[in-house]
């Protein structure tokens, strides 16, 4: 076996391998020296140390006797320290590390080659079994078979550089300074009895701003340590050749080809800011070990191992992912309250919540409660909001979903038990489907509409239902018109595939069909814009006389007027193509001619969709003042989601994925927000409203699988307040039902023959 990078990844594989059979022949080329290294401090896990623990308990002691442990995060924002405990860290240094691990290969018998480079990937892949690349972050042999692992780095915007610090901080700490140039950021943690790990950290025009770039090194970390003075108390820092750099995010497609496999951050990378490099390493060095172990032959070993490794990696990397996005927009979040702030970066990557952080650090969580507005005992969610004259008794709204279930557009009794079994259900807010404007505005031949009489009577019905049986909870309407994506069949017949029959035509922004197979729509003439902005003041008209509380306008999902808005699907040359203003101008003609009909007491919200995840089309900057132009013009809220503009879209899909979007437009806009997005627990709820993220949060699978959800969600954490009533029919079902006999008496003696 061959092990090519003599990082902790590869120097702990071979050590594995060797040690779980020792007549494998296993040598592994370094091209530094063996005290050669970047960085000062790794950071493991208890759950990779548990991992070590069983595979090498001889390395896990060697380990343990060296570890600096302590529990505290620190963070230090416009000179007020707010500290949280519980959080369990275990570090030591980089080179101590790496010496355990050196020690551990030279005596099981693995060949170490410092000082030289390995042989060219191909001799070694013809003269080895298995070739195990752990080169680093700039592989060569990811790059020699690029066409097979087909790597895609992506850079970032901020710079920063490791330091050291010789004492150690007694806790992690997380510094802001706010300087003459821009927001700079300080990561520290100790990694010895006398030394600690220092990050300095800023954005790329930031650094620039500084004249980093121009500095020669002992005076950049002469700088450095006078930014941040008061976390080193006055004391220096130091570099081992540390150079400014930009962390570059690495995925690959395949890890591994024939005999060569990827490990560590040859095949992935993950922000610093989770701690996560050198622990992904040493994970993936365990279980490439136990797949080698398990499996027959070395092709099945490395798929078993790619498939074990790959979804952890993923959802450590969309971790990594938010907390980096986190800093570089940092300057967006200083201005929050202290304590506000403090709580928004521990739970940055989203795997800290609420309620997690509650029970490593009550006190402090509580403290933020108190500080956000919280009456004892209320969780974040519960609390009220208010949109221009309406107040919601909490922060869950129902997303709206197409139910494909109305004739000729009339909701039925099917919409009236759906919507009021949410509305029962204890949410603040139920919105409804997509209601079309016209019959032509239609998805589907299911959809609903309020483009007659009838259909506005049968929504009435719908909303004097909720308000008479649920008369804590507000309905929503969501008016929009389907543009080039109607005429379709209902979703569980083929989502987005055109009728067989009785098709209607189609009109759009532009003549451009969804798919390749879909309907071609016609571009809208100026008189049929016209035509179809009255449409839409006179669906809100019956929608003020059906009694619904909001108003939504869709302005997303590669609807009509959200097709207005990309320039994907706006390659028009009049007043409505062209610039992002212009691509505005007819939405916001329908937002006004709406608003003006629309009760002046009633909040108006739109729906955008963020970025249309495909090369070209809107990104979070342009949703940003997209979002900013439909405020000035009055919108009370912006219910912000993504994609669906384009059928070639590729979408980043995670826990929460699109909040980081509404996070971006709350804080740059300054207009409240609506998360959507795989929001699912009401942890994450809790989480995101607490840290100032947004200000309500859109659920709408959860809502399919449990009507309930909401009230449940109260039972669960324990509240019985104003913010989660049960309607009085269902109040014996507040508590769970029991499932099975409690109360059978104890062994209590167990008596030998």
């Amino acid at each position: 076996m061959a092990v090519v990078g003599g990082g902790p990844g590869g120097l702990y594989a071979a050590a594995l391998l060797k040690r779980l059979d020792p007549t494998r022949e296993i040598t592994l080329w370094e091209r530094n020296a063996p005290d050669e290294t970047f960085g000062f401090g790794v950071v493991l896990s208890d759950e990779t140390l548990g991992g070590i623990e069983h595979a090498d308990p001889e390395v896990y002691a060697a380990l343990r006797a060296e570890f600096v442990r302590w529990d505290d995060i620190d963070v230090v924002h416009r000179g007020t320290t707010h500290r949280s405990g519980g959080h369990g860290f275990a570090a030591l240094g980089r080179h101590r590390l790496l010496e355990i691990l050196h020690d551990r290969c030279r005596a099981l018998g693995v060949r170490l080659r410092f000082r030289t480079g390995a042989p060219g990937i191909d001799r070694l892949s013809a003269d080895h079994d298995l070739v195990i690349a752990a080169d680093g972050v700039h592989s060569t042999t990811r790059e020699t078979y690029a066409h097979v692992f087909r790597p895609h780095v992506a850079a970032h915007r901020c710079r920063y550089v490791w330091l050291a610090a010789d004492f150690p901080f007694d806790a992690f700490r997380f510094e802001i300074a706010e300087t003459e140039h821009g927001v700079m950021q300080l990561h520290g943690y100790p990694f010895s009895a006398d030394a600690s790990t220092v990050i300095v950290e800023m954005r790329e025009e930031v650094w620039e701003a500084a004249g980093f770039g121009e500095l020669p090194a002992e005076e950049s970390v002469g700088r450095c340590a006078k930014i941040f003075s008061d976390a080193l108390g006055g004391r220096p820092l130091r570099s081992n050749a540390s150079a400014w750099t930009t962390f570059r995010t690495v995925v690959c497609e395949r890890w591994s080809h024939g005999n060569v496999v990827l490990l560590g951050d040859a095949a992935h990378t993950a922000h610093f800011s989770i701690g996560s490099g050198t622990k992904l390493a040493v994970e993936d060095a365990l279980a490439l070990a136990a797949c080698l172990e398990e499996q027959d032959d070395v092709p099945r070993a490395l798929a078993a191992y790619e498939e074990e490794r790959r979804p952890v990696v993923a959802s450590t990397q969309r971790a990594a992912r938010a907390s980096l996005e986190w800093f570089e927009d940092l300057r967006l979040r200083v201005g929050r309250p202290s304590r506000q702030f403090a709580f928004d970066l521990l739970t940055r990557s989203r795997r800290v919540t609420h309620d997690n952080l509650r029970l490593r650090d009550a006190h402090f969580t509580e403290a933020v409660e108190r500080e956000f507005g919280c009456p004892p005992g209320t969780p974040p969610m519960f609390t009220p909001f208010r949109l221009r004259g309406l107040t919601l008794r909490n922060r869950v709204v129902v997303s709206p979903m197409d139910m494909y279930a109305a004739e000729d557009g009339v909701p039925g009794d099917f919409h009236l038990v759906h919507l009021g079994a949410r509305a029962l259900g204890g949410a603040g807010l139920v919105m409804t489907e997509m209601v079309c404007v016209s019959e032509e505005g239609r998805i589907t031949p299911g959809c609903t509409g309020l483009y007659t009489g009838r259909q506005g009577e049968a929504w009435r019905r719908i909303t004097d239902f909720v308000h008479t049986r649920a008369p804590h909870t507000a309905v929503g309407v969501q008016l929009g018109h389907a543009g080039r994506k109607g005429s379709t069949r209902l979703m569980w017949e083929g989502m987005d595939e055109p009728l067989p029959e009785g098709n209607w035509p189609l009109v759009a922004a532009s003549s451009l069909p969804y798919r390749p197979a879909s309907q071609v729509p016609r571009s809208l003439t100026r008189a049929q814009l016209t035509d179809i902005r009255e449409q839409f003041a006179a669906a809100a008209w019956r929608a003020a006389r059906a009694g619904f509380d909001l108003l939504e306008l869709h302005c997303a999902h590669g609807y009509l007027l959200s097709g207005f808005l990309s320039p994907l699907t706006n390659i028009r040359t009049d007043a409505y193509g062209g610039s992002r203003q212009k691509r505005l101008r007819f939405p916001l003609e329908v937002f006004d001619a709406v608003r003006a009909v629309w009760p002046a007491e009633r909040p108006m919200t739109v729906r955008i969709s963020a970025t249309d995840w495909a090369e070209g089309g809107n990104t979070a900057e342009d949703a940003v003042e997209i979002a900013r132009a439909f405020a000035a013009h009055g919108a009370d809220a912006i219910d912000v989601s993504t994609g669906q503009v384009v059928a070639g879209e590729r979408p980043e899909y995670g826990r929460s994925y699109q909040t980081p979007f509404a996070d971006r437009i709350r804080q740059e806009v300054r207009v409240p927000v609506i998360a959507v997005g795989a929001i699912s627990s009401w942890d994450d709820l809790n989480s995101l409203i607490l840290a100032g993220r947004t200000d309500l949060c859109a659920l709408g699978r959860p809502h399919l699988h449990n009507p309930n959800w909401t009230l449940h969600a109260a039972a669960e954490q324990g509240y019985e307040g104003p913010g989660a009533v049960w309607p009085a029919p269902y109040r014996a079902g507040s508590r769970r039902p029991r499932t099975g006999r409690t109360d059978a008496p104890k062994l209590r003696l167990s008596l030998g023959r």
